[in-house]
């Protein structure tokens, strides 16, 4: 998928032990699944990448559709009409994460699950970097160190691949300006992914109408009803850990997400290695290793500003205090 991931800004309720439990216990649960979806995608085969990617877009819209009916929540797509510069920040945004989930799904099948996973692992210290050159945002000096690490370990991979580590930086630019432009749209997930899901349609139905024109489609002829179920189950897969974000966003601190979000990239690595027993040279893991050093450094530097600010409220509750910037948090495409 994440892929898959969209700047949360939540607050966190932090009510009841038992509500932070089930926040703890959905937010592990949408990242344990994001980070297992590298063991679906190949049972997609035959069907390629674009079409694995055209049937998620649309059997996704199907879905929400139906969740937004039977919630009654369409108040916000009349909103969203009358606004066209934020209409046409959502079209940004499925424009970019159509990039992402196709280049997520291609390297998956193509045997690149450990590149896949580095993307989501330097996605936090591009997503701040953007942040620096788009937004004007200032970084604490930890920060700086950390991204200074991360471009190293870029520059390691580079030589090790013999070439820039291509897969990982397009996951973690694409799923970064998305989280960028989808903090300006300012939408809940469900709601989003309908939106994002409405604009990719009609070009993804063209584009399977065209594949069953051709011969080429495997929806129902190649695989039988077993292969169809599974092309049209793109849409739980991708709505299901949506749901659980969703709930564990509103229920558990922003930095327990910070911390969980790692989960997604560790057991798509684990995978790549353990199960897709992919290569992984002293080269590469030196890269990683100064990836894994870099974002140490900015959990630590986050988990700290986070605790300076809440000692701050606590012994002087009367002053505002300005927000810290701490480790973005995403949702996984």
């Amino acid at each position: 998928m994440k892929e898959g991931p969209v700047a949360v800004q939540s607050k966190g309720s932090t009510g009841s032990k038992s509500e932070q439990r089930t926040g703890l216990l959905n937010g592990v649960a949408a990242y344990g699944m994001w980070g297992l979806v590298p063991l679906y995608w190949p049972l997609l085969k035959p069907a390629g990448a674009v079409e694995i990617l055209a049937h998620r877009m649309v059997w996704s819209l199907a879905l929400v559709a139906v969740a937004l009916v039977v919630m009654r929540r369409w108040a916000w797509a009349g909103e969203l009409l009358r606004q066209p510069r934020k209409l046409a920040l959502v079209t940004v945004a499925a424009a970019v994460i159509t990039v992402n989930w196709g280049v997520y799904i291609w390297a998956v099948n193509a045997g690149h699950v450990v590149e896949a996973s580095l993307g989501y692992f330097i996605n936090p210290l591009v997503t701040i970097a953007l942040g620096v050159l788009i937004l004007k945002e200032r970084m604490r000096p930890w920060q700086w160190v950390a991204v200074g690490v991360a471009f190293t370990a870029v520059v390691v991979l580079t030589v090790g691949y013999g070439q820039p580590p291509w897969i990982s930086l397009c996951l973690a630019f694409s799923f970064g300006t998305y989280g960028l432009v989808k903090k300006k749209v300012n939408l809940s997930g469900i709601e989003s992914l309908a939106a994002e899901t409405a604009i990719q349609f009609l070009p993804a139905l063209a584009y399977l109408l065209w594949l069953t024109a051709s011969g080429d489609s495997t929806f129902g002829t190649r695989g039988g009803a077993g292969h169809a179920a599974l092309l049209a189950s793109t849409g739980v897969v991708t709505a299901i850990p949506l749901v659980c974000f969703g709930a564990a966003a509103i229920r558990v601190p922003l930095s327990t997400l910070g911390l969980l979000q790692y989960l997604a990239p560790v057991f798509q690595f684990l995978l790549g290695i353990l199960y897709f027993h992919e290569a992984m040279p002293p080269e590469r893991w030196a890269g990683f290793a100064l990836v894994w050093l870099a974002l140490s450094l900015l959990t630590w530097d986050a988990l700290r500003a986070a605790h300076r600010a809440a000692r701050a409220l606590r012994t002087a509750p009367s002053r505002v205090v300005a927000e810290e910037q701490i480790t973005p948090v995403y949702e996984h495409p």
